[in-house]
């Protein structure tokens, strides 16, 4: 690529981050890291970078020594891991002869063989952050390439307390509210359920439209171009079945006899391919089952969208899955992935988190629907056979109770309130 040609796009994106407004996200960093940040499309991995280097001119740096690159630029469509190494010629002689510049090369995985350039100059001590859309990115192949010089930081939409924030709500909605509080954090609450939490989403009125326009990237782009898939309807049926099992155990196996059932036979292999895309993109996330045995925990997981917006899209009167989905967002958010898990055995709670010992049920209403009260506290104290000292936690839409029953005591917690406190501690 001509140098001067790069130069010059690497000028014109400067203005992106010096024109864009800050909401700060709630991700404690350190200075002396090298971070990748990965996540789904649109959920602020940008922002992280430019937050980054805001950080640094508030610790005087110069903005001539900071290099920002998105490879994402129709321009750069062309350059290729040979041309990575412009950017830092550029870098340095913009930051001048005694300064290293740092580095922040966004959506780096669009160049292929981009490994090697980030772990040679990671090697060199420049201060390096990369951001990517795609989960392979960082798979054990590449993780071995890296040499453990980065630390990823998984990036999600926005928490509830930033989702006020970025709508300048910065009341502490815990404290004693009155009706005309409670109403609006109730209110602000239900669109965070229904529409999700992309950053950019705050600010459009057509919601639905602009979600459609994220879904249609990650299919079309990160799924199927990157993929080679040329079965659309396939890949469209799975994602709408998987949509339906939400909160479900799903196997490949059942998914397979579903689609066939469905007119779309696939052998197993490229149903496990294509679901594995799917996760890939950021699209979908699993949790398993804490009390099945290995091969189980790997075969029948269930299946979560990223943003609940998003299975918003494929499902019609999806409050109640809307709502599990969620909190499946929050806790992994709050615990990690690994750390997080559903509990099937004899007894069918929700969520478990093994380091709180936390068990957690999710259902719209219960005071009033007897039916439904039962079902749920009758879970935890089935649970009790299995873990006696667990904490038990109902989350609901609205209502907020503490019940003991059968001697387990169980928390009824709205959910707006709960995704406001921290951890269990809090509670």
């Amino acid at each position: 690529m001509n140098r001067d040609y790069l130069k010059q796009i690497m000028i014109d994106q400067k203005e992106t981050y010096l024109n864009n407004p800050m909401i700060n996200r709630d991700y404690p960093l350190e200075d002396n890291v090298n971070y990748c940040f990965v996540g789904i499309r649109r959920t602020g991995k940008s922002y992280m970078m430019y937050q980054q280097i805001k950080h640094l001119q508030e610790n005087g740096i110069p903005l001539k020594q900071i290099v920002y690159v998105n490879f994402e630029d129709e321009r750069l469509l062309e350059l290729s891991a040979d041309d990575l190494n412009l950017i830092l010629e550029i870098g340095l002689e913009m930051s001048g002869a005694d300064n290293k510049p740092y580095l922040f090369l966004d959506e780096i995985q669009n160049v292929v063989g981009w490994e090697k350039f980030v772990r040679r100059i990671a090697d060199m001590k420049y201060r390096i952050h990369i951001t990517g859309s795609n989960s392979k990115m960082l798979s054990s192949e590449i993780a071995s390439t890296l040499g453990g010089r980065f630390m990823r930081v998984d990036i999600y939409p926005y928490s509830f307390p930033e989702y006020l924030a970025a709508q300048g709500k910065d009341k502490n909605y815990l404290e004693v509210l009155s009706t005309k509080d409670r109403a609006e954090v109730v209110g602000m609450c239900d669109q965070y359920v229904k529409y999700g939490a992309f950053p950019e989403l705050v600010d459009i009125r057509n919601k639905r439209e602009y979600l459609n326009s994220i879904y249609q990237t990650i299919y079309l782009g990160d799924i199927m171009t990157r993929n080679k898939i040329t079965n659309d309807f396939a890949v469209r049926l799975i994602l709408k079945k998987i949509a339906e099992s939400v909160a479900k155990p799903l196997s490949f196996n059942r998914l397979s006899n579903i689609l066939k059932s469905a007119g779309a036979v696939l052998g197993k292999q490229t149903v496990i391919n294509y679901v594995g895309y799917m996760m890939d993109s950021y699209l979908l996330f699993t949790l398993q089952n804490y009390a099945a045995k290995l091969v189980e925990k790997e075969t029948s997981p269930k299946y979560y969208f990223m943003d609940t917006g998003l299975l918003g899209l494929m499902l019609m009167d999806c409050s109640s899955t809307q709502l599990e989905n969620l909190v499946a967002i929050e806790l992994i958010r709050r615990y990690g992935r690994e750390n997080v898990f559903y509990f099937e055995k004899k007894v069918e709670i929700d969520f478990y988190v093994p380091e709180e010992k936390l068990a957690i049920q999710v259902s719209l209403q219960v005071l009033d629907q007897i039916d439904t009260r039962e079902r749920e506290i009758g879970a935890f104290v089935k649970l009790k056979n299995f873990i006696g000292d667990a904490t038990c936690l109902l989350i609901t839409n609205s209502e907020e109770e503490e019940l003991d029953y059968d001697g387990v005591h169980v928390s009824v917690v709205p959910v707006w309130k709960w995704l406001l406190q921290k951890r269990k501690q809090d509670i």
